[in-house]
């Protein structure tokens, strides 16, 4: 404004003629004028060239296989831009002024040959590279990749560059960088390619855990409240600063290209092993936490009506339970994907140490952060005083379940909230997932519950099993919540689903989840695999070393040994008989079905009626099972990452749980190649149709490879 004013009166003090001299000397004031109001001027740096340290012809790439860290090298450039940033440095209006100068770069980085599966983490001179706000593109090193667009665009032709891995940047603004292009380095996954399918290319289905974790579905990021000052994101640990889920989902996509379905686990709270006593609810971490977006809610309560989580090792002994409106995100996020989703209810026992709760099984208290297949009646059986086949198992039972109806809960938009005079019972959490689960759109999928062993084997009566018969009754329940189309489950221990044959010295063979299984309502049997490959020990006795195998890694080993060897061919008596190696066979003199005695013997189980044998005499007439009339799902199978965990794939490590247990030989160091190996021998032996046969009553196979969630 100055400016223009001056220089007008300039060329009117001038006249006709000296006009332009007024003009001029206007000008000269002008910017005196100017330069007393807006203060002295600073340049910055300012580049007249960029050094790049790019590839040279010949030079060599990685080829990584597995996850690995990979320099990136420069293999395109284009020239850097530069913008001017003017501003204040100080001192308000007439502060001095600063000339800044911005750069970017758009670039290629080469990772290596391809094709990758997938990268992860990225490092720029070292540091987590923030990748908020920043344009970039991912060529995996496919055979049939396009050239970039943007290289296209600049060059008029451009390399697809196929077979190599790379990444393009576009204008990445280098001012963190010290106006120059980052030494980069980046996580690449590649799973190994041979002859045989890898695990990445026969794994279709995952259980989605931890299950615990009140924001850990949230698909943006939650912040909590510490201070006035300070607002910590609660789901954020990735440097890409997407919430968590989305990073996993993202490098779960990247690693399984075949995945087509997830099993999301959520948890509720039990706090007691006696059925008649224990309640189950949803859990909080801490009893005070400001959040924001939107508080926690769960279950139809907020965090002053939940349970507080035990304490162990100085913190909360578990996660809390996921936030409904967070599980039903990832809901959404899952089907937005592609994929199906399974809803998997699931119970954690919140029994700290020392609790003094009177325990079913006889010990002096209920041990610590038991097993949720431990929760039977009082006392348990086998136990001085037991309610087993009394009516008073009947009764604990049905407290345990409870009274929940479904006209109970009502539903605005994906919040569910409970009218019921029922406490906290076991239908009050599964039928609220039920209505959430509607509420979020449907699934493909749901579980009303599993490894409920220590219930389902509770008799009121001599084969009288009331836990079975209650599960089918909230199974239908869930059924006419879900509405058609959903296939509702129950996920059995892989010891509880075939039968029940109780030590009782009675010969009693039960199979007494068929009820269960034949049940309309019920679309599969699901059963939670984990029962022993291998049996592999480093010294002698070692029968299987004898019969030419090398370990537990040994893929003919495995393939052997999925339907063979432990719980299939023979079994111990003793853990005295384990450690000698004394192997008693599984037969069936009487009347020739030995299947009835093998928990891995899928396919005779599957293929065959199953008729009742009280006291051991074999029943003229057939349960409710119909050889081969529904599909088996493996709504969890898995194996440890641990020294000879195929030996005993059921157990896990937990310092704060009594059940934290190593497989039997093992040493406790870490195997990643024979986790690796025990899943690929499981996948690859139901991929046969020997071994998977097509139901002649529904048209499909015995065990659907989609199905197989692996944990």
């Amino acid at each position: 404004m100055a400016q223009l004013v001056l220089q007008t009166v300039g060329q009117a003090l001038g006249g006709p003629i000296g006009g332009a001299v007024g003009r001029t000397l206007g000008g000269l004031v002008d910017r005196e004028a100017l330069a007393a109001l807006t203060g002295p001027k600073t340049v910055g740096r300012r580049l007249f060239g960029l050094q790049l340290n790019g590839v040279a012809e010949g030079a060599p790439l990685p080829a990584a296989f597995g996850r690995a860290r990979v320099a990136g090298q420069i293999i395109w450039a284009a020239r850097f831009k530069e913008a001017r940033v003017d501003q204040v440095s100080g001192g308000g209006k007439g502060g001095p002024q600063v000339k800044r100068y911005r750069y970017s770069l758009s670039f290629a980085v080469a990772l290596g040959e391809g094709p990758l599966d997938g990268i992860g983490r990225i490092w720029a001179d070292g540091q987590p590279m923030d990748l908020s706000g920043v344009t970039m593109r991912v060529y995996l090193g496919t055979e049939d990749q396009t050239p970039d667009p943007l290289i296209e665009a600049i060059e008029g032709a451009a390399p697809a560059y196929r077979g190599t891995a790379y990444l393009v940047f576009e204008d990445l603004i280098l001012d963190a960088y010290g106006a120059r292009p980052p030494n980069l380095n980046v996580e690449v996954f590649r799973r190994p390619r041979g002859p045989l399918p890898a695990l990445e290319d026969r794994l279709r289905s995952v259980c989605l855990i931890p299950g615990a974790g009140e924001f850990v579905y949230a698909t943006a990021p939650v912040l909590r409240r510490a201070s006035l000052t300070a607002a910590p994101a609660e789901n954020v640990h990735t440097a890409s600063r997407a919430a968590d889920l989305m990073a996993a989902l993202d490098q779960l996509q990247a690693a399984l290209p075949k995945l087509a379905h997830v099993a999301l686990v959520v948890a509720w709270f039990g706090d007691d092993l006696r059925c008649g006593q224990c309640q189950l609810r949803p859990g909080v971490e801490l009893a005070e936490k400001a959040t924001w977006p939107a508080p926690w809610r769960a279950g139809g309560v907020d965090r002053a009506g939940a349970h507080l989580i035990s304490s162990a090792d100085g913190g909360p002994a578990f996660g809390g339970t996921p936030a409904d409106a967070t599980v039903a995100a990832a809901m959404a996020e899952l089907k937005r994907r592609g994929l199906g989703v399974t809803l998997y209810p699931f119970v954690l026992m919140d029994i700290p140490a020392n609790s003094a709760l009177p325990d079913p099984y006889g010990g002096p208290a209920q041990a610590a952060y038991p097993w949720r297949g431990r929760i039977t009646g009082f006392p348990a059986a086998g136990q001085p005083g037991s309610v087993d086949e009394t009516a008073a198992a009947g009764a604990q039972a049905a407290a345990f379940f409870g009274t929940a109806a479904a006209g109970d809960y009502a539903v605005d938009g994906t919040s569910v909230s409970y009218s019921g005079a029922d406490g906290w019972t076991y239908r009050r959490m599964i039928l609220h997932y039920a209505h959430l689960a509607a509420a979020a759109g449907g699934v493909e999928s749901f579980l009303i519950g599993s490894e409920l062993r220590g219930l389902t084997t509770l008799r009121s009566a001599p084969g009288q099993y009331p836990a079975v018969s209650a599960l089918k009754a909230l199974a239908a329940d869930c059924a006419a919540v879900l509405g058609p189309g959903v296939a509702v489950g129950y996920g059995a221990d892989w010891s509880e689903y075939f039968g029940h044959q109780p030590a009782d010295g009675s010969g009693d063979v039960h199979f007494h989840l068929d009820p269960l299984w034949a049940d309309p309502h019920i679309a599969f049997v699901g059963v939670d695999w984990y029962p022993p490959l291998t049996d592999w020990r480093d010294g002698a006795p070692n029968a299987d070393a004898e019969a030419g195998f090398t370990g537990t890694s040994d893929p003919a080993y495995l393939a052997a040994r999925v339907a063979g060897g432990e719980g299939f061919d023979f079994y111990y008596q003793s853990d005295a008989d384990r450690q000698a190696q004394h192997r008693t066979p599984i037969g069936d003199g009487a009347y020739g079905e030995p299947w009835v005695f093998r928990p891995k013997d899928l396919k005779s189980w599957w293929s065959n009626p199953h008729h009742d044998r009280p006291g051991g005499v074999r029943s003229a007439s057939p349960t409710a099972w119909i050889a081969q009339m529904k599909p088996i799902r493996f709504t969890e199978f898995g194996c440890p990452a641990v020294d000879k965990g195929a030996n005993a794939p059921n157990l896990f490590l937990d310092p704060k749980s009594a059940e934290s247990a190593l497989p039997p030989f093992s040493t406790g160091a870490r195997d990643d190649l024979g986790q690796r190996r025990a899943l690929e021998a499981i996948l690859a032996h139901f991929a046969d149709p020997a071994a998977n046969p097509v139901s002649s009553v529904y048209g499909g196979s015995m065990l659907d490879p989609i199905q197989m969630s692996c944990w």
